[in-house]
């Protein structure tokens, strides 16, 4: 048994340990992808792209939910955060079954035109259930203000991948199943580090009386119930920032597929900045969000959003821009295909600080008292994203050069939506006018730097300076939230 370690969640230190974490992961995972590009055929590396994409989209049904309500409540009682962890594997484990063969009977990989080995598709909706497996831990330890330690099964689970890729790159193997199995075996200690941790650092068991995490918590049909909304959403959020994937696949096939992803793979790598916020967020703005203390973490969370902006705008196009055509091979970059990664990337730059942008209120919808509004706000994002997908890549474009350039285009038109979304169903309209001139500056800046990178005339990018004077805030708001 654990005895805890006195922790509590504060939202600069987890998010700076959570997003420390999560910068280290992202830059070994494209040191990952870069092994993958060059081992492999185009077609066996989008092969491989598409079947972990595609898995972990139909999978996350399985989370049902439960690890976002326990990071959200767990830090009230967290005596009660290794019961809740158990409960949650149950009712993980009861959907997993039927669920699983549903997906054996459907066959989803056909409706991508996926002609993988069936051995790589097993793999990959294995990760798909090994990610899922480490969401419950991970939001655990969360919940107990131990980011640190969901930050560092985060940095192992993507070393160990990496170095399997490189031994498989070593040994001169071709074979898109032998690297799935490679990531697989990462995923795996990743979860099962995460779950040990989380055994020695809890507490003690609590009393069972689960009224004590809230209501929702005391009747499985309240449980169940309660955690919908975030069950719903976690199934179709993936979509967002794969439909346009997956319409080039359908279209066009798997070779533009891998195309995009190469021009993907900083853009989501940079994605889990504000991936990082949130889950750093959620457990504090749940434990306030009765209290005064609600709009202080409030507005730290945009003082962090907009110190980092501009490191990310800035320090993003220059890494992809210098660094991926030397890393990746050059039919990603010489118009092989009809468009350059690089001129790909510099278009979805502006969908990656939308979504940086939208992270407060954002996860004020997650922590609020009606999570079917949350449900409702990713939904509408998903319907936009499919229009604006769905008119830009198949619709409107008649050759591959404008179905990679509408791809991207129709994936920053989508982060935007969710940006406007996320102002108006979160309720905080008081506090987005409080900070409307902030977000005004960022939001012409953002436009400015993609302009400049997009056309190549850098004077339009020397409008975006002024951004740098948002980092100095952000420091602060690292600082630790005071017990």
């Amino acid at each position: 048994m654990g005895e805890g370690s006195g922790r509590t969640p504060s939202s600069g230190r987890d998010a700076s340990w959570l997003v420390s974490a999560d910068l280290v992961a992202v830059g070994l995972a494209f040191l990952g992808q870069i092994l993958l590009a060059r081992a492999l055929l185009p077609v066996h590396y989008g092969w491989m792209v598409l079947a972990i994409d595609l898995y972990a989209s139909v999978f996350l049904i399985v989370d049902l939910g439960l690890p976002t309500l326990l990071a959200r409540d767990g830090a009230n009682h967290p005596d009660m955060v290794k019961p809740a962890v158990w409960r949650s594997y149950r009712w993980q484990a009861l959907t997993a079954l039927p669920f699983v063969a549903v997906v054996l009977v459907t066959q989803p990989h056909r409706w991508l035109h996926l002609e993988a080995p069936v051995t790589l598709l097993v793999l990959a909706g294995l990760i798909a259930l090994v990610h899922v497996a480490s969401y419950a831990p991970r939001s655990g330890l969360r919940a107990l203000g131990e980011a640190r330690l969901e930050a560092l099964t985060k940095v192992v689970e993507r070393i160990l991948t990496v170095l399997g890729y490189a031994w498989l790159a070593w040994q001169d193997s071709t074979s898109p199943t032998a690297f799935t199995a490679a990531f697989l075996l990462g995923a795996t200690t990743g979860w099962l580090l995460s779950l040990y941790w989380l055994v020695r650092t809890a507490p003690s068991t609590g009393t069972g009386d689960w009224s004590r995490l809230g209501a929702c918590w005391t009747s499985p049909a309240l449980l169940l119930t309660s955690a919908l909304p975030f069950a719903l959403t976690l199934s179709i959020l993936p979509y967002v920032v794969r439909i346009e994937k997956f319409l080039l696949a359908s279209v066009s096939g798997s070779a533009l597929a891998a195309v995009f992803h190469v021009a993907q793979l900083a853009w989501l790598a940079g994605l889990v900045v504000p991936a990082a916020l949130r889950s750093a967020l959620l457990p504090v703005l749940g434990s306030s969000r009765f209290t005064a203390r609600y709009t202080h973490e409030m507005n730290r969370a945009y003082d962090l959003c907009l110190a980092l902006l501009p490191v990310g705008l800035l320090g993003g196009y220059l890494i992809v821009a210098v660094l991926a055509p030397v890393a990746f091979p050059s039919a990603y970059f010489d118009g092989t295909y009809g468009v350059s990664a690089v001129d790909m990337f510099a278009v979805l730059l502006a969908g990656w600080a939308f979504t940086l942008l939208a992270t407060p209120t954002y996860t004020s919808i997650m922590a609020g008292a009606q999570p079917w509004r949350f449900t409702q706000f990713i939904l509408l994002v998903v319907v936009v994203a499919l229009a604006v997908g769905y008119l830009n890549i198949v619709a409107w474009a008649s050759t591959d050069t404008q179905r990679l350039y509408g791809a991207a285009v129709a994936s920053s038109v989508s982060a935007g939506a969710l940006l406007v979304l996320s102002w108006w169903m979160s309720g905080e309209a008081v506090l987005v006018k409080m900070r409307k001139e902030d977000l005004t500056l960022a939001l012409l800046g953002t436009l400015a730097l993609v302009a400049g990178a997009v056309t190549h005339t850098w004077w339009w990018a020397l409008l975006s300076t002024p951004l740098l004077l948002f980092i100095p805030p952000g420091w602060q708001a690292i600082r630790p939230t005071p017990s």
